[in-house]
């Protein structure tokens, strides 16, 4: 192991390890910008080589002229005009950059502008590490199918289901039980229901743990956003629904556990920080030193765990519902509930309005048994109209 030379030991030099190429979709977000973070740590270990974004040419040129990017684009049609050069604009630019040669495809781009960039990663082949649950809600089946196809894997960022990833490592497929999600409960978690008509816009973006985007936070107090994972965990992890469950844990510590058949349970705890989870994406698995602060296990305060009231959170049962019925209902639900909270962000809604009007769209989705690409957004549209024209009808709140 060592080498001698004249009496002194020395240690052979470490072999240069590669970086990892990245290409990031939704470079201008939170994750983005967390994203960014990691990689600018560690130069010795990943190089930038792409990124997109939606619509922000000025934070995208920033990313560019920070690392040095060779290509990019923005979603929005000509959002890029004004900008000559490297940056093209548009669905079929972004999705050039998401199948361009890299070791992995970063995808956070909201909402479901994130299915075709995603579906250009997979079907080049690319290991796709996504932070876009609404891809896996909309399209599971589809994207799966195409990644058997290409060969390409699909890592979990979304900090509930990197978890379920660590805690899954080494473990064999028959020894699971169960998998459970752990959600903060948001806000709302000890509000009365029926003082659900007066929360405001404000109130609801309180989020006690996590600094996340409007929607994200939105989702998060309806805990829509639970729902969402569980049909997400049902494609990454092949679990039957009735084998994701969902508790409410209000430090957000323990990001989710899995109960083994032998009667343990495995969790994976850490302090709220995404730089984790994304770090461990973007590194296939290998973890790297110092991303963030330990965990202080004795600092007094305890690990509750609640169960989650369907009264106040109906949301969950909704997606569960949603979920288990397949074909094109999850892209329904999905479509109409991005609808929903855009609404309630501009004040158009109740916030006792969300969760309503998107099991309206759910439950008058056409039956689908196994969608194609073009059913999917075809589903997507229906719902988007089924719920502006419901939105038509309702009377802006006070």
């Amino acid at each position: 192991m060592f080498a001698e030379n004249e009496g002194v030991t020395t240690i052979p030099p470490v072999a240069e390890v590669r970086r990892r190429r990245v290409v990031l979709l939704g470079a201008t977000g939170s994750i983005g910008r967390q994203c960014c973070d990691v990689i600018a740590r560690f130069p010795e270990r990943f190089e930038l080589v792409g990124a997109a974004a939606g619509s922000d040419v000025d934070g995208l040129t920033a990313v560019v002229e920070r690392f040095g990017v060779a290509r990019s684009a923005v979603l929005a049609p000509a959002a890029a005009i004004s900008r000559p050069g490297t940056m093209g604009s548009g669905q079929a630019a972004v999705c050039e950059v998401a199948a361009m040669e890299c070791d992995v495809v970063c995808v956070a781009i909201p909402g479901a502008a994130a299915l075709a960039p995603t579906l250009a990663a997979v079907d080049a082949g690319r290991t796709t590490a996504t932070a876009t649950k609404e891809v896996l809600v909309m399209a599971g089946e589809l994207v799966k199918a195409r990644a058997a196809a290409t060969g390409a894997r699909i890592l979990p960022v979304d900090s509930e289901h990197s978890a379920l990833w660590q805690c899954l490592r080494g473990e064999a497929a028959g020894s699971v039980r169960r998998l459970v999600l752990t959600a903060s409960g948001g806000p709302f978690r000890e509000r009365d229901p029926a003082t659900f008509a007066q929360i405001t816009v404000e109130e609801a973006l309180r989020h006690p743990t996590w600094t996340m985007g409007p929607k994200v936070t939105i989702d998060s107090a309806t805990m829509m956003n639970k729902g969402l994972e569980i049909i997400e965990a049902h494609f990454l992890f092949d679990m039957p629904y009735p084998r994701i469950g969902v508790v409410i844990h209000p430090r957000s510590i323990v990001h989710s556990f899995v109960e083994f058949i032998d009667g343990a349970v495995v969790a994976q705890l850490g302090v709220p920080d995404m730089r984790v989870p994304i770090a461990l994406a973007i590194a296939d698995g290998e973890r790297l030193p110092g991303i963030a602060p330990h965990v202080q296990l004795t600092d007094g305060h305890p690990l509750e765990f609640f169960a989650v009231d369907g009264d106040r959170f109906p949301a969950v049962d909704l997606a569960r519902t949603a979920g288990e019925r397949g074909g094109v209902a999850p892209a329904a639900l999905n479509a109409a509930n991005e609808v929903a909270v855009a609404a309630f962000l501009d004040h158009r809604i109740g916030y006792d309005g969300i969760v309503p009007l998107v099991a309206e769209a759910v439950g008058s989705a056409p039956a689908v048994v196994t969608p194609s690409l073009e059913d999917i957004l075809e589903a997507d549209a229906w719902a988007r109209d089924f719920a502006t024209a419901r939105l038509a009808s309702v009377v802006s709140p006070a």
